[in-house]
């Protein structure tokens, strides 16, 4: 259908912003967010609340949980908090809408990858999270500007944690909480390369294998040895004998350690590792795999070589739902009113809209700009989606403040 007249008002207005909104980008891609470092996140997300209480959100500061102490990084540093702005409307029936953003990169605040680097020809630029996703950050929160300065009236939360990058785990409570008060949620995930909204996700699950022996000098006492690193080669072994890539089952392992020296048997040994799965049931049966490896809880104390498993399988599946796909739809038909073409796909990747979906509302998690090379020195946006995706984005939560909550399905 044609946009409206509020609508065309609404892109114009946007369009307006191309400057300002390169501006916005270059300024938070070279806050260096990476890494936990604290100083970048307390100030990145101060600044965004900031601005987010002048459209009148009440903002408060969620502490962070603490993460499994197995986890690789698990001892990585503060522990950060989640930042939550409100703007509930007075209108109760308005749908209520969750945003959802992480702060946090991958990319080493103390290396090199640091500023905002626009090509010669002005069309793309690369930096340090530039499309994941401190791109659909500033979208989302021009385009909530934008819908202020011309009065639109909507319900809307918007959540910004730290540490998507390495599982939610400090802010999955946050995540869970917000999500069950909102009626949908609707995150800032990159597009997929060609531009495609993700409307299917597999899950993921972390775990750790760890293998005890008996330390002996090789020399003089071999025989005496149990070796711990032999004991995870062969747990290591079985864990390869799992992925079945055609069902969407992944394990993948690494890193590795065992022992310290050549000349004795070690008696410690340790690996970690990912799992992706397509659906509940397929959650369940790697979980029932990986766990039967390990040493039966009925052996004695003293049984070496003794396997250890610990895991994690945090982020469930996040399939296509009739709620997701009334919200993939709506985006796809706002997308061609502004000319946009909007592909679906699916990906093995997760995020929190795995969580958030996992509450029981529909989600739709890949709002975000276009752009690659996501999680390496050549990440890179296309500069002409900052406008487009904001345009999109604007116009899609205007029109889904007005939804029909019944399309969005029901909560599990």
């Amino acid at each position: 259908m044609p946009l409206s007249t509020l609508e065309r008002e609404i892109a114009s207005a946007v369009a307006e912003r191309r400057a300002a909104l390169l501006e916005d980008l270059r300024l938070h891609v070279e806050m260096p967010t990476g890494g936990n470092n604290a100083t970048a996140l307390d100030a990145s997300r101060r600044m965004l609340l900031e601005r987010l209480a002048s459209l009148g959100a009440a903002t408060t500061i969620v502490p962070g949980d603490a993460k499994p102490d197995w986890l690789l990084g698990a001892s990585g540093g503060p522990i950060p908090p989640t930042g939550i702005a409100s703007r509930p409307s007075r209108d109760a029936g308005l749908t209520r809408i969750l945003i959802a953003g992480h702060l946090d990169t991958v990319h080493d605040p103390a290396g090199p990858f640091l500023k905002l680097s626009p090509s010669a020809d002005g069309k793309t630029a690369i930096g340090p999270g530039c499309v994941d996703m401190k791109g659909g950050i500033v979208i989302a929160v021009a385009a909530l500007e934008v819908l202020h300065e011309l009065g639109v009236d909507v319900s809307w939360s918007f959540l910004l944690n730290s540490d998507e990058e390495t599982g939610s785990y400090h802010s999955e409570r946050a995540i869970r909480d917000a999500a069950r008060a909102h009626d949908l949620a609707l995150a800032l995930e990159p597009a997929l390369p060609d531009g495609s909204l993700v409307v299917e996700r597999a899950g993921s699950g972390q775990f750790k294998v760890e293998t005890f022996g008996r330390s002996a000098h090789v020399g003089r006492d071999f025989t005496s040895g149990i070796s711990a690193v032999t004991a995870l080669a062969e747990t290591l072994v079985a864990l390869a004998k799992l992925p079945e890539p055609s069902r969407g089952m992944i394990v993948n392992v690494g890193p590795i350690k065992g022992g310290e020296v050549t000349n004795a048997v070690p008696d410690h040994a340790q690996a970690w590792g990912n799992v992706r799965f397509p659906n509940p049931e397929g959650c369940e049966e790697l979980a029932r795999k990986v766990d039967a490896l390990a040493t039966p809880a009925s052996a004695s104390a003293g049984t070496l070589p003794r396997v250890v498993i610990r895991r994690s399988f945090n982020r469930p599946a996040k399939p296509l739902t009739p709620g997701v796909r009334f919200l993939a739809e709506s985006a796809r038909s706002a997308a061609e009113d502004l000319g946009q073409k909007l592909p679906f796909g699916k990906t093995a990747g997760v995020c929190d809209g795995n969580i958030l979906q996992d509450e029981g509302m529909p989600c739709i998690d890949t709002l975000g700009v276009r752009g690659g090379g996501l999680h390496t020195p050549d990440e890179w946006i296309d500069l002409s989606s900052l406008v487009e995706r904001c345009s999109l984005l604007a116009i899609l939560i205007t029109r889904l403040a007005r939804a029909d909550r019944a399309c969005l399905g029901t909560r599990s």
